[in-house]
């Protein structure tokens, strides 16, 4: 029996997919995991979605997980955690961000941006709703949005062992790593509510 995990990314390009993976990527290496990451950009610089994979367990084999295996979602955008929901398993859990954010085709108009995401997800899997970009703001810069949700999910990975604000604080930069710490511990909190 396979002890192999996998978490799934999704977002849009420069909400901070990337470090989300690179937190969870060096937490579970620090805890003696094998680790695998793998990152796919698409139109990432023109607002495309990103996506990143990240595996771990005691011997992990390659990157990439196909639909129905993620055990947990993390969505930077609403829209997003739709687009990829077939991605997790059916006792998977969605940690999504309260947030809307418009593709090409939503903001030139040849498309309505969907209604419903949220509750959609709801109906099928375990839902964590958290509002990072709200949170981000309070705390003074809305770039952190993706600390607060790397913050949601920590609870939920079953690695109580991993000194996870430590990771945050060996990886954010340094100019930025009070606010950092900051989102990380209200995400947290966001969560447990």
């Amino acid at each position: 029996m396979s002890n192999v995990k996998s978490i799934l990314i999704s977002g849009v390009g420069g909400q901070g997919a990337i470090l989300i993976s690179r937190l969870l990527t060096g937490g579970l290496i620090k805890a003696g995991y094998d680790v695998k990451q793998s990152e796919v950009h698409g139109m990432a610089q023109r607002g495309g979605s990103v996506t990143t994979q990240v595996r771990w367990g005691d011997k992990v084999y390659g990157p990439v997980f196909g639909k129905g295996q993620a055990d947990i979602m993390i969505a930077l955008e609403q829209m997003e955690a739709v687009r990829y929901a077939d991605f997790l398993k059916p006792d998977g859990v969605a940690v999504i961000n309260d947030y809307k954010r418009d593709s090409m085709t939503t903001a030139s108009g040849l498309e309505e941006y969907p209604e419903g995401c949220i509750e959609a997800m709801k109906e099928q899997f375990e839902t964590i709703v958290v509002d990072a970009d709200g949170i981000a703001r309070e705390l003074g810069n809305a770039r952190c949005m993706n600390v607060v949700l790397f913050g949601a999910i920590c609870d939920k990975l079953g690695e109580d062992g991993i000194d996870w604000e430590e990771i945050v604080k060996e990886t954010v930069p340094q100019k930025a790593l009070d606010l950092n710490v900051k989102a990380f511990h209200a995400g947290r909190e966001a969560a447990a509510k």
